[in-house]
């Protein structure tokens, strides 16, 4: 059993979008990663996540699960509801799965960076149902 120092994790990468694991819990992962700028909409069909605000300010857009994915949207005339919940340090939210969502960094604060803990299940792909460049499917321990 380890302490573990939250400052000094961030303090050892510079990059965005790409989560390291600082800690395990049963069979999940404790993750740490810094946010630009707006990562892509998605969704994880079997994991819940939880975002928590070390530092900067997150706004997170999901949409209402009951509406059709934009997938398929052009197959029906349902609406999608979008939504903003914004996430201050010391604040954080669960996202359930299947719930389409995309986390933004606040470009006014914190110089456009929002550092985040996030607590998720070990099979948890960053990008959850799209694979693309920003996919992480190898994750490093810090």
């Amino acid at each position: 059993m380890n302490k573990i120092n939250v400052a000094e994790k961030f303090a050892l990468f510079a990059d965005h979008w790409n989560p390291r694991i600082i800690g395990e819990l049963n069979d999940s992962h404790v993750k740490v990663v810094k946010l630009k700028g707006e990562f892509i909409w998605h969704h994880h069909d079997n994991e819940d996540e939880l975002f928590f605000v070390v530092k900067g300010t997150l706004h997170m857009w999901v949409r209402d699960p009951q509406h059709p994915s934009a997938a398929d949207f052009n197959k029906t005339t349902a609406t999608i509801s979008e939504r903003e919940i914004v996430l201050r340090p010391g604040e954080f939210i669960i996202v359930p799965r299947g719930t389409e969502h995309l986390p933004k960094a606040d470009p006014d604060e914190n110089n456009g960076e929002c550092h985040i803990i996030l607590l998720e299940p070990k099979t948890t792909l960053n990008t959850g149902n799209v694979t693309n460049e920003r996919t992480v499917a190898e994750l490093q321990h810090l």
